[in-house]
């Protein structure tokens, strides 16, 4: 299943004809990604870019039925401090998800960090948005870098 799968990673504070152009390239990437024989996209269900990622993927669904959305997400509580709107979203989406995996049950300093190590983990190509050398998606993509996932940045 590894050779098949692909994660994201990317940053939250992703808005308006950015959030459009990056859209766009996600959707490319990944129609070229299914050509090649990928079909399981594992996503961590944060805000920003990878809200995009799951919604591209669910929208190419209707095209490529045999495409798999899987969360992992970090904790039950993941979206207990969101806005109403954006938690709407997050149900929506783990509602049409075909699968969504915990890799803890609760909240602790590090399960951010253990998510992204199992994206990476299950994976062979890391679809990223980075533009920063610091933070929890640089840490993510230096990651999967080191296992020596093909890496493809959409900034």
């Amino acid at each position: 299943m590894k050779e098949k799968t692909v994660c994201f990673t990317g940053h939250r504070d992703i808005s308006g004809v950015k959030s459009l152009v990056i859209k766009h390239k996600l959707k490319c990437t990944i129609i070229k990604l299914i050509a090649e024989g990928y079909c399981y996209f594992v996503t961590g269900g944060a805000l920003g870019f990878d809200t995009l990622a799951e919604q591209t993927i669910l929208e190419l669904q209707k095209n490529y039925p045999q495409i798999k959305l899987i969360l992992v997400l970090p904790c039950i509580s993941q979206a207990n401090k969101w806005s109403k709107e954006d938690k709407m979203v997050y149900e929506s989406i783990k509602r049409k998800a075909d699968s969504v995996v915990y890799t803890s049950q609760n909240y602790f300093r590090g399960c951010m960090h253990k998510r992204n190590r199992y994206l990476v983990d299950s994976s062979s190509v890391c679809i990223c948005y980075c533009t920063k050398k610091t933070g929890g998606t640089a840490y993510t993509t230096d990651y999967a870098q080191k296992k020596r996932l093909q890496i493809i940045n959409l900034a």
